[in-house]
């Protein structure tokens, strides 16, 4: 089994950054891709950033620009660099592993912008 740890999520003012990080325990060999969603008040979680073990990454395209995730394998640890936020980006990210073929999700960290 994995476990999942977020970091970083706080309250911010349009135009700043903030650091997301997801610490992964446990059965740490089964983990392909990690990632982050978002799910703001009202809307279906959505995508918005993976990467892979090798470093391939995917985007949605409203943070491409604006938000690098990235992964350091030896800590077992990804992260989301958030800058340029944007009132529109406030919601719930969740951190997420793909474990032999199932899905992990972290408890949650909020992130608010205001205007």
């Amino acid at each position: 089994q994995v476990q999942l740890v977020e970091s970083g999520g706080g309250w911010v003012q349009a135009g700043g950054s903030l650091r997301l990080s997801c610490a992964a325990s446990g059965d740490i060999l089964g983990i392909n891709v990690m990632g982050w969603y978002r799910q703001a008040p009202g809307k279906q979680r959505e995508l918005v950033a993976t990467i892979t073990r090798g470093a391939s990454t995917n985007y949605a395209d409203s943070v491409k620009g604006r938000f690098t995730i990235s992964r350091d394998n030896a800590k077992n640890t990804v992260y989301l660099q958030m800058n340029s936020l944007k009132p529109e980006d406030t919601a719930v990210y969740y951190c997420n592993v793909g474990y032999y073929g199932t899905q992990v999700w972290g408890q949650g960290t909020q992130v608010t912008v205001s205007s």
